[in-house]
């Protein structure tokens, strides 16, 4: 059981990953994607006539299914998997964030921004609310997520999805490097 509890190396978490596309396709001819399954879970709940919605989700109701394994899966290793030992982070970025103001590194994310209590702010607003909304939007806009383009995409020699990844990477260093410093200390 420890093995499960300890992270696992690129080189056996990352060909796992890989080989979700493959079995994918061999099992039904299906794309792995995580975005999608939140448009199936509108177009089931939400009775308007939008015609973003208006399709047959259930001929990708097994997308459902895998999005929820994925939340019951995280919901198993955070609450009886979970390792005591601190996350692993070097020396460098700790000294990089405690300047920006973020100094607790006891949990996997770091509870300065990501907390119930700092979501009532105006900080939790912006990182969170705000935050998520524009990933939303830039997961539409892109007509995909991270993982549908760079792991589904990418394997399957798409174009698109490797101009959204190559995005998605430059947009995410700009973020970290750049934008979020300044963000954090505004607020």
């Amino acid at each position: 059981m420890e093995i499960v509890k300890q992270p696992w190396p690129w080189y056996i978490a990352g060909p796992l990953i890989g080989l979700v596309v493959p079995a994918l396709l061999l099992i039904g001819n299906k794309s792995f994607g995580i975005s999608s399954s939140l448009r199936h879970i509108c177009s089931a709940c939400l009775p308007a006539k939008l015609p973003y919605f208006n399709y047959n989700w259930r001929k990708e109701s097994w997308n459902l299914f895998f999005v929820t394994g994925i939340a019951l899966g995280g919901f198993i290793a955070a609450f009886f998997l979970s390792n005591p030992t601190p996350v692993a982070i070097s020396s460098s970025t700790v000294t990089d964030l405690k300047a920006i103001g973020i100094t607790d590194f006891s949990h996997l994310m770091p509870a300065d921004i990501f907390s119930f209590d700092q979501l009532f702010t105006l900080k939790g607003l912006v990182f969170m609310i705000l935050g998520g909304f524009m990933v939303g939007f830039g997961t539409r806009y892109a007509g995909g997520c991270t993982s549908g383009h760079a792991i589904m995409g990418l394997s399957n020699l798409q174009w698109p999805s490797l101009i959204a990844t190559l995005s998605f990477m430059v947009g995410g260093f700009a973020m970290t490097w750049f934008i979020f410093p300044y963000l954090f200390k505004l607020f």
